[in-house]
């Protein structure tokens, strides 16, 4: 059966909202969770200026030469350690500048 649009929208929504209560209570990265989310942007039916979206787009730019995810399985031991204090230190920052637009993202979507 084929998806409305509309269908396919209120799905992505559904997808942002989970993903972002996954990192509010942690059991998503919440580095992960914010490329997720900035990458969803342009599939909500929203403004491409939607403030909430717009917050992780900023930190998945800010953050894309670090080891997340399904990569870090290409990068050497290493190299991850080396990068281990960057990626605390930039999940706190995450955090201060996208955590009010994590829950708004909740709020809105998950209904």
């Amino acid at each position: 059966m084929k998806m409305s649009h509309e269908e396919y929208i209120e799905k992505q929504r559904k997808r942002a909202a989970s993903v972002a209560s996954g990192m509010l209570d942690g059991s998503i990265h919440y580095l992960e969770g914010a490329i997720e989310i900035s990458s969803l942007r342009f599939e909500v039916g929203l403004p491409e200026d939607d403030k909430d979206f717009l917050a992780f787009t900023g930190v998945s730019s800010e953050i894309d030469h670090l080891p997340i995810g399904a990569q870090r399985q290409y990068w050497s031991k290493e190299a991850l350690d080396r990068h281990e204090l960057e990626i605390q230190q930039s999940i706190k920052w995450a955090k201060e500048v996208s955590l009010y637009e994590c829950k708004s993202i909740v709020e809105r979507f998950n209904a």
